[in-house]
This record gives C-alpha cells, sequence and structure tokens, in this order.
C-alpha cells in the first residue's frame, strides 16, 4: 500500500508530507484548492510524462517519492528482485522535475527509465476515474481479473505447460521441414567425409600424444648426451662428482657437530640432498634406457602426423580438434539418416499434445463462461445502486482463430452500458470519467477479494451523483476497504477516495483536507490530516457551504453515526 508521499516545488506546493493509512481515506477540499495537483504529483511518481509547468514558479525543480509498503506482495517483490532492484523490502518511487521539463526516475535510489516506473506502478496501485494507470481496462487484466475470481490457476498451469511443449515441438518440426531439402544435398558430402575420417582411423588425443612422441625421437640424440653428463657429473665421474663431494661434506661436519650443535641442522639438510641426488640419478638412469633412436619409427610417426596436418588443413580445422569433428560429423549424418523417422515422431507428438492443449482450453474456456454469468449478474445489480439505473455489464468471451496462446483459446473483454436499452460497448471506450469510476467500483466491489493491486484511488466517483445514491457510493467504497480476505480481519485494502460529496466523506476512516492557502502574496496548497472535530466541521462545511450551522453540524454528526454500523 502506498505509505508515505512527499512532494516539493510541485505547482503550487512549497513542501508537502502525508502519511497514508489502509482503510477508506477521503480528500475533500474546496474546488480549486489543490486536491487534482496532489493526484496530479501521484501521477508523475508513477510514471506520467513531466513539463515544466510541473515546477513551482522560482524553483529549478521539483521533487515526488512515493514510499509503498509491499511486505505482502511476492509479485512486487519478485519483479524488484528480477530487475535488481530491491532493497530490504523497501519500494521507494522518487521523481525529480527540472525547470526545462526533463526528468529523472528512481526505484530504490536507482536510476530507470519511465517504462520501469510503469511497470511496476501497474501492481502498487490503480487510478480510477482517469485512464492512467487503470489496469482494468486492459484485456489482459480484465483476462486476469476473470481468471482469479474462477480460481483458474490450476487449469491456467495445464494450458501454459501444454502450450509451451507444443510450441516446442512445432519448432523443431519446422526446422526438420525446413532444412529436409538442404539436408538431402548434404547428405552425399557428410558420408564421402565421414569415410575418409574413418580411414584415418584417429583415436581421441592422438594426435598430441603423436606431437610429443616426435619430439623426443627428432631429439633422442640430444636427450641422450645431456642426461648421460648429468649422470657422470653427479655420479660416474671418478676424480671429482657431485654424490662424492657431497658425502664428503657431511662426513667432515659430522666430525665438527660434537664442538658445536648448530652445525647438526645443516648436516641433516645434506644428508636429504645426498638423498635426492641418489633418487635423481636413479632416473636418469632409467630415463636414458628407455630413449628410443629407432630411426624407422621416427618416420613412421612423421608420416601419421602428416597425414593428420594433411585432413585437418582440408576441414580447417586444428589437428587437434578434427576427431572431435569426426565425432560431430557422425551425429549430423546420423541425425539425417533418420530424419524422416524423427519427422514421423516429432507429427504423433504434436497431434498429441495438440488434443490435450485443445480440451484443456475447452475445459478452461467453459469454465470461465460459467464465471463469467455469475460476474455479469452481480456486477450488473452493484451498478443499479450505484446511479446507473438499467446498467447493465457484460463480459464478452470469444473464441480466438488461428491462433494459440498461453492462456488458452478465449479473447476476454469487459463490456458496460450505464443507461438501460442501449447496447454494451467496450469498457475502455465508456466516455464519462464519473461513470467510469463508478463502474469501476462496482467491478471492484465484487472482485476485491482476488484484486492483485492493494491501493486503490477513486477520482470524481461521486461526479453527477447525490443523495441517497452518493451515500451508496460512499458506503460501498468503505465497504471495499474492509473487506476480510481469508483469515486476515480489519482494513483489507487501501482505498483514496477524492470527493465533494459529504455522503462519500463521512464514510472514511481517515480524512485528509487540502486547503489553499495565501501567504506573501504567494498561493500554495497543504494538506491537513483531520481530527474528530476538525473532520466533523469539514463535513458540515460540505453540507451547508460558507456558513456552519448548529443544523448542519448535528446532521454531519448524525452521518458520521451511522457509517460505524457498516
Amino acid at each position: 500500500m502506498l505509505k508515505h508521499l512527499y512532494i516539493r516545488n510541485f505547482a503550487i506546493i512549497d513542501e508537502l508530507e502525508l502519511d497514508f493509512n489502509t482503510g477508506l481515506t477521503a480528500l475533500t477540499g474546496e474546488t480549486g484548492a489543490g486536491k487534482s495537483i496532489l493526484l496530479g504529483a501521484l501521477n508523475l511518481v508513477l510514471g506520467d510524462r513531466a513539463d515544466n509547468d510541473s515546477v513551482k514558479q522560482g524553483s529549478d525543480f521539483a521533487e515526488i517519492v512515493a514510499e509503498f509498503d509491499i511486505q505482502h506482495l511476492n509479485n512486487v517483490s519478485s519483479w524488484l528482485v528480477s530487475q535488481e532492484l530491491n532493497a530490504d523490502d523497501e519500494c521507494i518511487l522518487r521523481r525529480r522535475i527540472a525547470k526545462d521539463g526533463r526528468s529523472r526516475a528512481y526505484i530504490n535510489s536507482t536510476p530507470v527509465n519511465l517504462q520501469n516506473i510503469r511497470e511496476l506502478a501497474e501492481m502498487l496501485i490503480d487510478i480510477h476515474g482517469q485512464h492512467e494507470h487503470q489496469s482494468i481496462m486492459k484485456n489482459s487484466v480484465q483476462r486476469q481479473l476473470l481468471d482469479d475470481y474462477a480460481k483458474h490457476s490450476p487449469l491456467l498451469e495445464s494450458v501454459s505447460n501444454l502450450y509451451v511443449e507444443l510450441k516446442l515441438v512445432e519448432e523443431q518440426l519446422q526446422h526438420l521441414q525446413q532444412n529436409s531439402n538442404a539436408q538431402n544435398n548434404r547428405l552425399d558430402l557428410l558420408r564421402f567425409q565421414t569415410r575418409e575420417l574413418e580411414t584415418l582411423a584417429l583415436e581421441e588425443n592422438e594426435y598430441q600424444l603423436l606431437d610429443r612422441q616426435h619430439k623426443r625421437m627428432a631429439n633422442a640424440e640430444k636427450l641422450h648426451e645431456t642426461v648421460a653428463q648429468a649422470i657422470y657429473q653427479l655420479s660416474e665421474d671418478e676424480s671429482s662428482n657431485v654424490q662424492s663431494a657431497v658425502s664428503h661434506i657431511i662426513s667432515s661436519l659430522a666430525e665438527i657437530s660434537d664442538i658445536d650443535e648448530k652445525l647438526l641442522p645443516a648436516s641433516e639438510m645434506l644428508t636429504e640432498a645426498l638423498v635426492q641426488i641418489d633418487e635423481s640419478v636413479s632416473l636418469l638412469q632409467s630415463y636414458r634406457d628407455t630413449i628410443d633412436t629407432d630411426t624407422a619409427e621416427l618416420a613412421r610417426t612423421e608420416q601419421r602426423i602428416q597425414s593428420i596436418l594433411d585432413l585437418s588443413r582440408k576441414h580447417r580445422v586444428e589437428p587437434e580438434t578434427l576427431f572431435a569433428l569426426h565425432q560431430q560429423l557422425l551425429t549430423e549424418l546420423n541425425d539425417i539418416d533418420h530424419v524422416d523417422e524423427r519427422l514421423d515422431e516429432l507429427a504423433i507428438q504434436q497431434n498429441e499434445l495438440l488434443e490435450k492443449y485443445t480440451a484443456a482450453c475447452n475445459r478452461l474456456s467453459l469454465s470461465r463462461q460459467k464465471a463469467a454469468g455469475v460476474l455479469n449478474h452481480k456486477i450488473t445489480g452493484s451498478m443499479q445502486t450505484l446511479g446507473m439505473s438499467g446498467g447493465k455489464f457484460e463480459i464478452s468471451i470469444n473464441s480466438i482463430t488461428g491462433k494459440r496462446t498461453a492462456y488458452g483459446l478465449d479473447t476476454i473483454e469487459f463490456t458496460v452500458t450505464a443507461n438501460a436499452g442501449q447496447a454494451c460497448k467496450p469498457l475502455s471506450r465508456v466516455a464519462s470519467g464519473g461513470e467510469l469510476a463508478r463502474i469501476s467500483l462496482a467491478i471492484q466491489m465484487i472482485i476485491a477479494n482476488n484484486s492483485r493491486i492493494p491501493s486503490l484511488i477513486f477520482d470524481e466517483v461521486d461526479s453527477g451523483v447525490g443523495g441517497g445514491i452518493a451515500e451508496i457510493v460512499g458506503q460501498h467504497l468503505r465497504t471495499l476497504a474492509t473487506i476480510n480476505k481469508g483469515s486476515n480481519k480489519g482494513y483489507a485494502n487501501q482505498v483514496i477516495c477524492i470527493t465533494h460529496l459529504p455522503q462519500v466523506a463521512s464514510q472514511a476512516h481517515n480524512h485528509l483536507r487540502v486547503e489553499k492557502l495565501t501567504r506573501k502574496k504567494q498561493t500554495t496548497s497543504q494538506v491537513i490530516q483531520l481530527t474528530a472535530e476538525q473532520r466533523r466541521q469539514e463535513i458540515a462545511r460540505m453540507l451547508s457551504g460558507v456558513e456552519i450551522t448548529e443544523q448542519s453540524l448535528a446532521h454531519a454528526d448524525e452521518m458520521i453515526a451511522r457509517t460505524q454500523d457498516i
């Protein structure tokens, strides 16, 4: 829900901070006091386009910050995580507009584009009465509302899974069919290439082994000479060899170690070194015996390496990857050889999945038709109490032709007429802002328990109504804010209503008043959180006008008292 709104240097507002609560909040004030300015600021932080008229005269910039409580909004938390914008369950939207009209937007202090803001805003708040941010106008949201109301999650999951499987199989089938002719032309080449590689009979890592073997054989004389010299110097030189020298030093140190024990570590290290020298000599002698000087074997190795190099150049690959290329060509050849079998398998699989998908879509469609009938009746009934006597609501469900979707084979559109005898038209084409807001209220009243959006703002919802109907509108708004969801008690939704009718304002759990002030020839707006007495005075003012009478105060008391039973 919307927790806090901060506005600075916007229109005629110097600086304003507002805290919001759950339940129904009424926003009232004299005409021109700035109620629309407040809503305009909220629209801006939710992604509306900005212009230089937004900035208060004499200021360099305007700034709006909106903070939302997303503790129970898993979809919002998931979205923030996916966008790498999460910040410990915080959701703070900020918009800064310069006096030249340029603006910057932020989510949790990270700069973002307006599309990001708008996408997030649609999950946080719904503004009814203006077309901006009114998600219920979108066919995708209308479909979602119907499916949520009918608890279609299992059916939708089944349809979606089958849709994905079917799409994957069809893509594989299309790929094989499109490449069938080209593959037939490639078949002869593949057979020739694989026969050639099979004749070579190259083993995995063989080239690397041959390369190392060739280096040893080609340098056998040098290896033998160097190793022999090392052995001679280490142990075989009778006049002076390393083994004898180290052994002599060890014996000399042993004679004097009794005099000074500090020589013992050096003597021990030399003893270990002598052991290492002895082992090195043994290893070198063994290696010397393995040095191959067979010229015939060298020639055979060189010929094998050349054959590998020739075929690698022919295939334009490195010799180290020739074995892998052979395996790749064998796989491709096998696929082409069996392409007809694979096409038949995929065709059978496609038909089976198509039957399952169609059957699942039909079950979903029938359930939608049933749920739509219930909703049509309930929402139409709700409209009769909101000043639209004879009005009608109808959910249009039609089959999609020539197209499949992950949501089934239906197009879903909310249609409505506010007057008896007129045909229903799409909700998006309802012209009157007041009627649209009341129709939205009627819909929200019925589907509130399934709503994914926790904050609702109704602007001009009471336009063109008065008396008993206005009171019913207020009662509906209060009920919408207090509907229990599951085991939760208290205020389930946050509903904010901008109104000029006391019948609506008297139903509120919270009451804010917008006032216009003139200071030092400068006009500014402020918003006051009303106390119980201030609220009584405000409703009396709304009833009687400029002069508040005892009669209007008594009437206000009566209206407020009636709300306690709702």
